[in-house]
């Protein structure tokens, strides 16, 4: 069951538990006013005792990098609980934000949230996070 976490005139972030993963549907603008309140409700669930997370992107219109420091954040807190986060449903805009930023290699990034919970997470997921520069 879809429950809505944030309500902004520009975005709205939901969630569902789907085999043992929560997916976080972000719906909008990911962008300076509304990336704080999404790492805040990501959180929320993480104290809530969510561990493991799907970042469903698939409804995102626009990410600034904001967005992607957010995304960084929440990782570092899902890590550090012994969580596991993946990606899912990049445009391809954002596939190429992904690239040019360097995170694309730090992170699972799936078609669709459907693929990215078809197995159950398994501990240690994020254990190779940030992927070490192999250069």
């Amino acid at each position: 069951m879809r429950t809505n976490i944030i309500r902004h005139e520009s975005m709205m972030v939901s969630y569902d538990v789907i085999n043992g993963w929560s997916v976080v549907e972000v719906d909008g603008e990911v962008d300076v006013r509304t990336a704080p309140m999404i790492r805040e409700g990501v959180l929320k669930l993480l104290d809530e005792g969510h561990r493991h997370f799907v970042l469903d992107l698939g409804f995102v219109t626009f990410m600034d990098s904001m967005g992607l420091g957010m995304i960084v954040a929440i990782t570092k807190r899902i890590r550090e609980h012994e969580g596991s986060l993946r990606i899912a449903s990049v445009s391809g805009r954002m596939l190429r934000i992904f690239d040019l930023s360097g995170m694309r290699e730090s992170y699972e990034i799936y078609p669709s949230a459907a693929e990215a919970t078809q197995f159950a997470p398994t501990p240690g997921s994020l254990a190779h996070w940030p992927h070490p520069f192999s250069g």
